[in-house]
């Protein structure tokens, strides 16, 4: 199927319409979001750290 370009300017006008309507978060909310962000990705990074290392001691003994 073969569009215009004057779809495609419609499709862009409109997208520019919908983040008009955004509520943007402020500025104190974004660096609480952020910082519960990182927080969830260094305690999952942890974890899965922790569970490899034990699981790897685990087939370690088994093995030996």
């Amino acid at each position: 199927m073969k569009q215009s370009f004057g779809s495609t300017f419609s499709f862009f006008g409109e997208a520019w319409a919908e983040l008009k309507k955004v509520k943007w978060p402020s500025r104190k909310e974004l660096i609480s979001y952020t910082l519960v962000v990182l927080f969830c990705c260094i305690f999952v990074t942890v974890y899965f750290y922790v569970l490899d290392f034990g699981i790897s001691n685990v087939i370690r003994a088994i093995l030996e």
